[in-house]
């Protein structure tokens, strides 16, 4: 169980320490971290974690890395239901740690403030549409993967992995960011939506299938393409 365990844990601080630096900490008058800075720490939080936990469970953190590592050989299809279901319940643990917190500011308005929550159109940090955020998640999601598998291969410089990874998400938050809010990942944007309720779970929608889709293209593409052994 040490491995479902971990998965908990490490989406736990994921959101956390994502999420939490958008809702507490991006906009703080005259310190406020900003894009970039909530950038940063999404990808901190998957470098810490993976340093702390990778040995134990792989450190994936997100429904959809489990699905595209299945996808690209990595992974025991008999292990993908009970990690996803273990990224999820240690992502609403956070959301709801998250929330008690938010809420303790005078004048916190959950709805309002969005809470992090990933959306398109209107709910578009940068009103883009529906297409757009679809495109988005799935490229950057595929991207993500392909680094994963590049990182963690055999022939990879070893011990450099959870470096490669927490970078590559950084740099995927500073894309698109002003598009969705930036997911790539289900189990973060389950976890902060069903706080939220309305528009955020109506949407969420995308953010399972984009992330799931773009993971499994981007596992297929490191394995047929880029993962073959040299003759």
């Amino acid at each position: 169980m040490n491995k479902y365990y971990a998965e908990a844990f490490g989406t736990f601080w994921l959101v956390l320490g994502g999420c939490g630096s958008a809702v507490l900490a991006a906009g703080f008058p005259e310190v406020g971290i900003g894009l970039l800075g909530v950038a940063l720490a999404f990808g901190l939080t998957v470098l810490t974690m993976a340093f702390a936990i990778g040995h134990i469970s792989g450190c994936h953190l997100n429904p959809a890395v489990t699905i595209g590592l299945w996808v690209g050989g990595r992974f025991s299809a008999k292990e993908v239901i009970p990690y996803l279901l273990s990224q999820v319940f240690g992502g609403v643990i956070a959301g709801a740690v998250l929330y008690v917190i938010a809420t303790g500011q005078m004048g916190f308005d959950v709805a309002a403030s969005g809470f992090a929550a990933n959306g398109f159109g209107e709910h578009s940090p940068g009103g883009y549409s529906m297409t757009a955020a679809l495109v988005s998640e799935v490229v950057m999601t595929m991207m993500f993967l392909i680094v994963i598998m590049g990182a963690t291969d055999s022939r990879a410089p070893q011990g450099f992995a959870p470096i490669a990874i927490g970078l590559c998400l950084t740099l995927i938050h500073l894309i698109s960011i002003p598009v969705t809010n930036t997911s790539v990942n289900p189990a973060r944007s389950t976890a902060v939506a069903l706080f939220v309720g309305d528009w955020a779970t109506s949407q969420l929608w995308l953010f399972w299938v984009a992330p799931i889709v773009g993971a499994a293209l981007g596992a297929l593409i490191y394995k047929q393409l880029l993962g073959r052994q040299s003759a």
